[in-house]
């Protein structure tokens, strides 16, 4: 089992009175929007430097603690999240850490207009690295379409096709012309390619959109659940096994992953406080914000967009995050200490069998010392105890077995012409 370590990178420094304002959301409801349109004369760069200083210190320590990898990922306009370039922040880590793999999940590839410039900072990446990248790949959030001014409607069609000129400009020799619906280049032929051969490992994450799943599943991609409960974890692995046995894949647990909010310390008292801080936008790790603007139109499936209209219209209330309680009994926010978390680790590992495990152990206002010792503390005494039982169930990686490598290398779709200069 592969075991990360992930934040999102909080801008805590922020005077959260100012983000008072509510704005409709229908049915004569108001919502507190902090993604979006909070402005951002509240950015503090002064804060914003010690902030990033410090979760590259506490990079290097995940990179002595025994962690596997860090996970990194990208978001745009709000304070959740001081990462709006994931290559930048891998190009860091590559540098300033020696063992850990270089996680992405993931690189937002509906929102990039050349898919050729994302293969080459990659391979630099990797090359850096001496192959500690995994690549993943995501559609970015409706809310970053807006921000990016992509159109919606046509998000899975280009993350479907940047994906597949990203393969054939990794994999290929050239130079070859591309011809799509989204992307032409007279000449693809990147002299910055990967250090892994075919290319670096790609894993998908997500949060159960199924037509993702499937899309994951046949290209035989290891799928990772972001905050997922069981329920939904069993859903997506049903899901993703039924498409993968169509596509000639036997799914097993290298094929699944799970990210979970996680916070150890030194007594119960004083972890269950710093949980608390997890919780500092109603525990919504992608922002207070507008339920439309998060799935605008075009962007998300047909009952998808029937639920927000109805929402809208006051039909339907709006779903809140789970308090933190209920959170603890999914067992998507694990807090305590070393013996108390292994304990919750272990009824994860036992019901959702996953090949990856991502550990978020930072956010909210939960300060640089904490963090840090929540790291040790994990690194020490649960990370070890979590491998010997994650090895009594047979739980393989994707490293072990070799999921995360394109099974469909060679079979440039028929809706692309690839020709060769």
């Amino acid at each position: 089992m592969e075991i990360l370590y992930f934040t999102e990178q909080p801008m805590s420094a922020y005077p959260e009175d100012k983000a008072t304002d509510e704005v409709p959301i229908g049915g004569g409801k108001t919502q507190r929007i902090t993604s979006l349109l909070f402005s951002n004369k509240y950015f503090d760069p002064m804060e914003g430097s010690r902030l990033y200083r410090e979760r590259i210190e506490e990079w290097k320590l995940v990179d002595e603690s025994g962690f596997d990898g860090i996970m990194l990922n990208e978001h745009h306009t709000a304070p959740f999240c001081m990462s709006p370039r994931v290559n930048l922040f891998a190009a860091i880590l590559a540098t300033v850490t020696k063992n850990v793999k270089i996680v992405l999940l993931g690189n937002p590839l509906p929102l990039w207009d050349n898919p050729v410039h994302l293969a080459e900072e990659l391979s630099i990446i990797d090359m850096i690295s001496q192959g500690r990248l995994v690549s993943g790949f995501v559609r970015g959030g409706g809310v970053e379409n807006i921000q990016a001014n992509t159109n919606p409607s046509f998000n899975r069609e280009r993350l479907e096709e940047a994906h597949d000129l990203l393969m054939e400009a990794w994999t290929k020799e050239g130079p070859f012309r591309w011809e799509g619906r989204h992307f032409d280049f007279r000449v693809v032929n990147p002299w910055a390619t990967p250090y892994h051969r075919p290319h670096p490992p790609i894993w998908i994450p997500g949060v159960a959109s199924k037509e993702t799943v499937i899309w994951a599943a046949q290209q035989g991609y290891p799928y990772i659940g972001l905050n997922t409960n069981f329920d939904v974890s069993a859903k997506i692995r049903e899901l993703y096994a039924g498409a993968a046995a169509e596509a000639g894949i036997t799914a097993g647990p290298e094929h699944f992953g799970q990210l979970l909010q996680c916070h150890v310390a030194d007594t119960e008292e004083k972890a269950e406080q710093n949980a608390k801080e997890f919780m500092w936008m109603r525990g919504e790790f992608t922002g207070l914000a507008h339920p439309v603007w998060g799935s605008p139109t075009g962007y998300g499936s047909r009952s998808n967009r029937n639920s927000l209209i109805e929402i809208s219209a006051g039909r339907r209330p709006l779903v809140m995050p789970p308090p933190i309680n209920q959170r603890r009994l999914e067992r998507t926010f694990v807090w305590g200490t070393p013996k108390t978390v292994v304990e919750q680790l272990k009824v994860v590992l036992e019901n959702n069998r996953p090949g990856v495990l991502a550990l978020w152990g930072n956010d909210g206002r939960i300060d640089h010392a904490d963090s840090k010792r929540c790291i040790e503390l994990l690194g020490k005494e649960v990370l070890p105890e979590i491998r010997e039982f994650s090895q009594s169930l047979g739980i393989k990686s994707p490293m072990e077995t070799g999921a995360g490598y394109n099974r469909n290398l060679g079979t440039t779709p028929k809706e692309y012409r690839r020709i060769e200069l």
